[in-house]
């Protein structure tokens, strides 16, 4: 495992000492059972069965039920669905920008928020984004343990997330780290990301050189996800085409995630590894800071 990838999820985990995550607001509609707690439930009322999903508690899967008709369901009760939190963190080429802190602070703001998870009692598991999208070995354990975590896929994997979708828990928080640097429209992700989740979280993050644009003048431009080159030069003219366009991508996304009902913040990697300043999430009532 990469030395880099064990000191940024080591400073993530230092650094989320300070932060818990706080309850959900409120449950998605036509759920029963759904009130959320901030640690295991155990009250009795029984309340209805569901399809089992990935996460569920092995205690509750109603074995009897198997053997009848050899689908797994769980039986649901009042107070006892905990609340859990799944990281999405795409893995592609443009999240390890060279020459920057790209890379360190997508690992270290993974590890924060599993930590600030663990904190308030809440599981939680940590998805890549690639080719298709899957959980990480160790990725519901602590983040030293999660081993690598590759940001080099040459892929869009905002468009491998519709035609490959992680199976997320039901009644979720569900936080998804990029750079939102993806082409197509965010609403179809956005309402993937949504359905039946408790609290949906995006926290774009750029490096300064994807807020500032390349420098003037002549510059090399490398394509993030098929490697390809081009030799251009870049005016005042161009950079302000530029800053445009990346504000006009930006207000997009903001659009999408108020109608879906979603969070969104974005953060630069730099400033963020200087100061772990999330005040953003902390207004919001997604985190609150432990007193120290």
């Amino acid at each position: 495992m990469p030395d880099t990838h064990t000191d940024a999820f080591e400073r993530g985990r230092r650094a989320g000492i300070r932060y818990a995550m706080c309850p959900p607001r409120g449950a998605p509609s036509g759920l029963v059972g759904a009130h959320l707690a901030n640690r295991p439930g155990s009250s009795l009322e029984f309340m209805d069965h569901r399809s089992y999903q990935p996460g569920d508690d092995l205690r509750h899967i109603d074995w009897a039920a198997y053997a009848r008709s050899d689908r797994l369901t769980v039986k649901v009760y009042r107070h006892e669905v905990n609340p859990h939190v799944d990281l999405l963190v795409d893995g592609s080429r443009s999240m390890d920008l060279e020459g920057t802190a790209k890379g360190e602070a997508v690992r270290a703001l993974a590890a924060l928020l599993a930590t600030a998870a663990r904190n308030a009692s809440f599981s939680h598991r940590l998805w890549h984004g690639g080719d298709t999208w899957q959980m990480r070995p160790n990725g519901s354990a602590d983040p030293v343990t999660w081993g690598a975590l590759p940001l080099d896929a040459p892929t869009d994997t905002g468009r491998t997330y519709l035609t490959s979708p992680p199976r997320l828990a039901p009644r979720g928080m569900r936080f998804l780290l990029s750079d939102l640097l993806w082409m197509g429209e965010p609403e179809r992700i956005l309402a993937h990301l949504a359905e039946a989740a408790t609290t949906v979280v995006l926290i774009q993050l750029l490096a300064g050189a994807d807020v500032d644009g390349p420098p003037h003048g002549h510059a090399r431009l490398v394509d993030s996800e098929s490697g390809g080159r081009r030799e251009v030069f870049l005016d005042a003219a161009s950079l302000r085409r530029y800053r445009d366009r990346l504000a006009r991508h930006q207000q997009h996304w903001h659009r999408a995630a108020k109608q879906a009902g979603a969070i969104m913040t974005t953060l630069v990697a730099e400033t963020f590894l200087a100061g772990w300043d999330l005040e953003p999430l902390v207004a919001a009532g997604v985190l609150k800071v432990n007193p120290l």
